[in-house]
């Protein structure tokens, strides 16, 4: 038991520096450098990523693609009149069935079990149509949508890219771009981008190959933990949401090869960390199996890391369950000061913000 709270991983963060949009140059941010060893900062830029890389490091990335997965949507039977009709919105978490999905709905108040709601396109055409099956905490409903020729190209044009609720304006025809990395894969399932991807440019990938470094991806299909804060005092008391994730043979494969050569693994994003951590721990020493499944791993001071050896990450959000997964890599006291720091210097944060690598 840890007896860490959840107070324990704030840090003071000026509004200002929340990123509310993209760099106007994808891959031009700034980048702190943190020494695993003994903790030491030095101030860089993501376009040095490549020269921090060792030949024979193993670099991972999370392919997937995220979807528009944020829609608006019409009451069609509303239980009392006087009750308004507005437009409520809708986040979409995780497919569970076929036509089925998890989401968020706000205001929830106002949707209960049984309600129908129409999703209408920008010219007022009804393209989709849900029923509510459940209820949850906190917003939470199950929808089953009438079946569709292809649901996803429907989201693809009445959907919104769904961006997190700190940065505070709608998306915009950019966001279709920039809110996605570059190397996202044909499987779409995410509802917010794997952040640390978004500063890579095909012309990084391709600096970082001329090196000799090998790269794998991953798919961690990121779901709704990513929105949901922590609602407990104790970390012994945290549970995630489960997210879906595909490990090939092809990166089982390369892992297993690093780790038998005792090469460093470098891992872009806390969702990769999650997925390896994960699948290591399933395999119990032995080498990984390329597989797909589902993981709520949540890895806190303590953790006991068995694949990953360095990580590329964007800076997190107060008492975020990836703020705790950042401070078992490093250190809870050697990230806050971290934080500190990039307060001082105006670093940006969060999912459009600057990033750090801890080697």
């Amino acid at each position: 038991m840890s007896g860490l709270r959840v107070a324990d991983f704030d840090f003071d963060l000026p509004a200002e520096l929340i990123a509310q949009e993209p760099p106007p140059v994808r891959g031009r941010s700034r980048m702190l450098l943190m020494n695993h060893a003994n903790g030491d900062l030095l101030d860089s830029n993501f376009t040095e990523f490549p020269a921090q890389l060792d030949q024979d490091d193993l670099l991972v990335l999370n392919d997937t693609r995220v979807i528009p997965a944020r829609l608006y949507a019409r009451r069609t039977r509303v239980r009392d009149r006087r009750e308004p009709s507005g437009l409520i919105e809708v986040l979409l978490t995780e497919p569970v069935g076929e036509n089925e999905w998890r989401a968020l709905v706000k205001p929830g108040k106002k949707v209960g079990i049984g309600e129908r709601l129409a999703f209408p396109s920008p010219s007022g055409e009804i393209r989709l149509q849900a029923e509510v099956l459940e209820r949850g905490e906190f917003g939470e409903r199950l929808l089953r949508f009438e079946a569709a020729d292809d649901f996803l190209a429907i989201l693809d044009s009445i959907g919104h890219m769904p961006l997190p609720p700190y940065i505070r304006r709608d998306d915009s025809a950019e966001d279709r771009g920039r809110y996605q990395t570059v190397f996202a894969g044909g499987e779409r399932g995410s509802v917010a981008a794997p952040t640390a991807g978004l500063h890579f440019t095909s012309h990084t990938l391709e600096a970082i190959s001329a090196r000799g470094v090998e790269i794998a991806r991953v798919t961690l299909q990121v779901g709704l933990g990513t929105f949901s804060p922590l609602r407990v005092e104790l970390l012994d008391e945290v549970r995630l949401h489960r997210e879906r994730y595909t490990l090939s043979t092809e990166t089982a494969e390369a892992v297993n090869r690093a780790v038998h050569e005792g090469r460093r693994i470098v891992a872009v994003g806390t969702t990769v960390v999650r997925t390896l951590e994960h699948c290591a721990l399933q395999s119990g020493g032995c080498e990984l199996k390329p597989h797909s499944g589902a993981t709520d791993i949540f890895i806190s001071p303590g953790f006991k890391f068995r694949v990953v050896g360095g990580l590329l990450t964007n800076f997190h959000l107060p008492k975020s369950s990836l703020l705790m997964l950042v401070s078992a890599f490093a250190g809870r006291e050697r990230v806050l000061a971290a934080y500190r720091r990039a307060v001082e210097q105006k670093y940006s944060f969060f999912s459009y913000g600057d990033c750090m690598f801890i080697a």
